[in-house]
């Protein structure tokens, strides 16, 4: 073989054959919140599945009761082992369209990064592991794993599909693999590669007070009938202390405390908290004292309210007291923490708590565990060296804040350990407007998922 029939020789000859793949995608506006995209979601499934089946892999759309499931294959390798790239091609709706410095879905390059919604989630971070199998295929003619995509489209709204699919025989059979390789997660900095053996639980919910039939006139009222508004506030004020300490009765039974250790990896990540805080236009940070900022991100548990919603939110005044008031919470939970159990000892806490005078409904919308992953897995080691290989530096593990529902149903479901390597930063603003992804990242992204692949062919295996 010849230096320049190299996967990272066929990388550094096609990088605008990439960026162009990475542009095409990024042009089509596959918001599964938004049922107008739902043919802009099947075309996207199309295009996934037209690039891996040119990349030499089987690739299909499977059916589902939403948007559909890309899976491909690669023949197995005998004494090799089967990694499972798992990734999702819906993104995030664009509002508020007007804080947009470019148009959302058309990427433009400005200061070495690619601005477009969905360019780091989770675009431009899986795509490079497609392009990394089809790197591999073009130089060598064979993978060194036996490899499968999943690519689903629901991430966003709830990985419903997928997970309906993961409960069948057929879905378990198809995604069997050893090891899921993820990019959906970040660095520990521009410059500090990662892999992330930790990540959050989420419990998300829903709350809804009634008072009167209708809308009141407040003077004629206003003393005399309880505000669903006023009443909401109050049962929230009760929910966490000014410290930041949740006070649902034991809700902090089954935190695991930090060790030594963790606290110790916790403080070798490059983190300029002054800086940070600045970033987003804070003075300061908030939350439990005893824990850094880092540690209370990454290994506490968080409540929050992500939307509030009663009474008149036009322009100017209207004297009312409201119907209804109402509000979308989430919990941040640790490894450990069970989220059907939480759920039920905030239902009682709550229920406690309300002022008489209105009724209270609370639903429940997210339910999933935390998790973390072993270092001493081979699979885990074998990923860090090949990242080790690209970035000349050993990368940090670290446990992310952040949840993915599906990850945790996937290893679940499969058996298999889990391989959060991302090559997004905390700055790309994922989710918000103007997001972004690095050019060097996604290059980056594509040389280590190529070094990844080399290193987890070339493990010592036992099926």
């Amino acid at each position: 073989m010849t230096e320049k029939n190299t996967p990272q020789e066929y990388i550094a000859r096609n990088k605008e054959n990439f960026l162009a793949g990475w542009f095409e995608a990024l042009r089509i506006p596959s918001v599964s919140a938004l049922s107008e995209h739902k043919d802009d979601m099947r075309r996207m499934a199309e295009w996934l599945r037209n690039r891996l089946s040119s990349a030499g892999l089987a690739a299909r759309l499977v059916p589902t009761g939403g948007n559909p499931l890309v899976v491909a294959s690669s023949p197995e390798i005998p004494g090799r082992p089967t990694i499972l790239v798992y990734g999702h091609y819906d993104v995030q709706p664009v509002d508020p369209l007007d804080q947009w410095k470019s148009e959302p879905f058309e990427p433009t390059i400005r200061g070495g990064n690619v601005f477009c919604r969905g360019a780091d989630d989770d675009k431009g971070q899986s795509l490079a592991h497609l392009f990394a199998a089809e790197s591999i295929l073009a130089a060598r003619g064979e993978l060194p794993v036996c490899l499968k995509f999943v690519y689903e489209g629901e991430e966003e709204i709830g990985s419903m599909s997928l997970e309906s699919y993961l409960q069948s025989e057929e879905g378990r059979a198809t995604l069997a693999a050893d090891a899921i390789l993820v990019s959906d997660t970040d660095m520990a900095g521009p410059d500090t590669p990662a892999i992330t053996n930790g990540l959050r639980g989420i419990l998300g919910c829903e709350i809804k007070l009634t008072g009167p039939s209708h809308d009141l006139h407040s003077g004629l009222y206003g003393g005399s009938v309880l505000n669903p508004a006023v009443a909401l506030c109050a049962l929230l004020g009760k929910l966490i202390d000014r410290n930041g300490k949740i006070q649902v009765p034991g809700f902090y039974d089954d935190v695991v405390t930090l060790t030594e250790a963790d606290r110790e990896a916790f403080a070798m990540r490059p983190f300029d908290e002054k800086s940070a805080y600045a970033e987003i236009g804070l003075k300061q940070s908030f939350g439990e004292p005893q824990f850094t900022v880092l540690e209370r991100r990454g290994a506490r548990p968080t409540f929050d309210i992500n939307g509030l919603t009663s009474g008149y939110q036009g322009e100017g005044g209207k004297t009312i007291i409201p119907s209804t008031a109402s509000a979308k919470l989430t919990f941040r939970m640790v490894p450990n923490q069970n989220p059907a159990q939480l759920f039920e000892n905030l239902r009682a806490y709550l229920a406690e708590q309300l002022w008489p005078g209105v009724e209270m409904t609370i639903t429940g919308s997210q339910m999933s565990s935390g998790f973390l992953v072993p270092l001493d897995s081979p699979f885990i080691q074998a990923a860090a060296r090949g990242i080790e290989r690209v970035f000349g530096k050993a990368p940090l593990f670290i446990r992310d804040g952040g949840s993915i529902p599906v990850v945790s149903t996937l290893a679940s479901a499969l058996g298999a350990d889990v391989i959060l390597a991302g090559f997004g930063v905390e700055e790309d603003a994922i989710h918000s407007p103007n997001e972004h992804y690095a050019l060097e990242s996604f290059y980056r992204g594509i040389e280590a998922s190529v070094a990844i692949l080399e290193e987890l062919g070339a493990m010592k295996y036992e099926r």
